[in-house]
């Protein structure tokens, strides 16, 4: 007898879960190998799991809707034709639960759908000793855990939530003209992923303005050229990745994450470019190794990306691996803002609208007024590991980047 699990993969190194969205094979069906067996998605992209063996589906452990975490096991696969009798009270592999915890569960008739359930306050969410006892504390007197369906990524929030929700009489005033709209899945796990970050990065941001003059004169230039050319409009993204590349690589200790007391500092320069989707959502594909490409290669990526973004064809590999991210507030008219960082990263550029303002422009024959095409950007970084002095810094490396930018070169 041999069998096969079908597991959530790992798709993406912020990515802990994802939802069911659709079985595409039924209990007792055929598959053949790369056959795709169920649709999941994240907030970041759709995907198919396919069967990497043929056989039989024997069992699923789980139902359209069902959020699953990374590694759980969502069905088996039957590869011999020999039949066997799945355990409806199998563990979908979805954390680790120490001997002492599986004792107790055991003794106390609490199945490990059960113990999924209950919220963790150990190491990566691990339920404790204590944990479970709490919880069968409040299970003898009746008190119901909380019902939420991101209590294993946000313990912390579904305990303070709990515990609010015993003290706490809310009276919700809902006038006759209001609506209530149910948060749908992808809008679930944006919530989250930004309380989460909140709670993980003392956030801090910086700001500068940058004269683009230079940039607006080389785009103003080649937009018409480039459209003609490649079918595809020539934007500022492309500019400010180039220009952040560079300033990444004159101050790599704003390229890192945090790994408990390390800080790891990463090689590649993997910068995120968050894209509006036409439901409102959001989504941010990543531009991997932005250091080594040139101006006309980046140009291509993010066309590329963006496009594929908007239509949901992104795979699980391109909206990984950022190390850095860039939101562009300015295409809805926004001047400034305070971006969330992007969870594992530290750190996140927002550009704002391009405006015409009076300046006062210095040169070496004497100060000028004028007027120029000026821009606001901002830096949020994670305190923890970046100081008000290297975000200044990198900030004002940035700007010197985008403000001698080179108006003559070809694309």
């Amino acid at each position: 007898m041999s069998n096969y699990e079908v597991v959530v993969p790992k798709l993406g190194e912020s990515v802990i879960e994802a939802t069911i969205t659709r079985w595409l094979k039924n209990e007792g069906e055929l598959i053949k190998e790369d056959d795709p067996i169920v649709e999941i998605a994240t907030d970041k992209v759709d995907t198919e799991i396919p069967s990497l063996v043929s056989g039989t589906l024997l069992k699923k452990f789980f139902n359209e809707g069902d959020i699953v975490p990374v590694g759980a096991v969502l069905a088996i696969i039957e590869k011999d034709g020999s039949a066997v009798i799945v355990s409806e009270d199998k563990p979908a592999a979805t954390r680790f639960y120490s001997p002492l915890v599986r004792s107790i569960a055991t003794q106390e008739n609490i199945s490990f759908t059960e113990l999924d359930s209950i919220p963790g306050t150990g190491k990566d969410d691990r339920l404790t000793k204590q944990d479970l006892l709490s919880y069968m504390k409040d299970r003898k007197t009746g008190i119901k855990p909380l019902a939420l369906k991101f209590q294993a990524s946000l313990p912390a929030i579904a305990s303070k939530l709990a515990a609010d929700a015993a003290t706490v009489n809310i009276q919700q005033v809902i006038p006759g003209e209001d609506r209530i709209v149910e948060m749908d899945r992808i809008r679930q796990i944006i919530a989250s992923h930004m309380v989460k970050s909140v709670q993980t990065s003392p956030h801090v941001t910086s700001f500068q303005e940058v004269d683009l003059t230079r940039v607006v004169q080389w785009r103003d230039k080649n937009k018409d050229a480039y459209l003609s050319r490649e079918k595809e409009k020539l934007t500022f993204t492309p500019i400010f990745i180039e220009a952040i590349a560079k300033a990444v690589r004159d101050f790599p200790l704003v390229n890192v994450s945090v790994d408990g007391t390390k800080i790891i500092v990463h090689k590649n320069v993997n910068i995120g470019m968050a894209v509006s989707l036409p439901n409102f959502s959001l989504i941010v594909p990543v531009i991997l190794n932005a250091h080594e490409k040139s101006l006309s290669g980046i140009v291509k990526s993010v066309n590329d990306l963006a496009k594929r973004a908007r239509i949901g064809k992104l795979v699980p590999d391109e909206i990984s691996g950022g190390t850095i991210s860039l939101t562009n507030l300015g295409s809805f008219g926004t001047i400034m803002g305070t971006p969330i960082i992007n969870q594992p990263q530290t750190a996140i550029i927002a550009v704002g609208a391009i405006k015409k303002r009076v300046v006062a422009v210095e040169s070496p024959d004497g100060d000028y007024i004028a007027i120029r095409p000026i821009m606001m950007v901002s830096l949020t970084y994670d305190h923890r590991v970046i100081d008000g002095a290297l975000g200044g810094q990198f900030l004002a490396r940035l700007v010197q980047y985008l403000e001698t930018f080179d108006n003559n070169q070809t694309i």
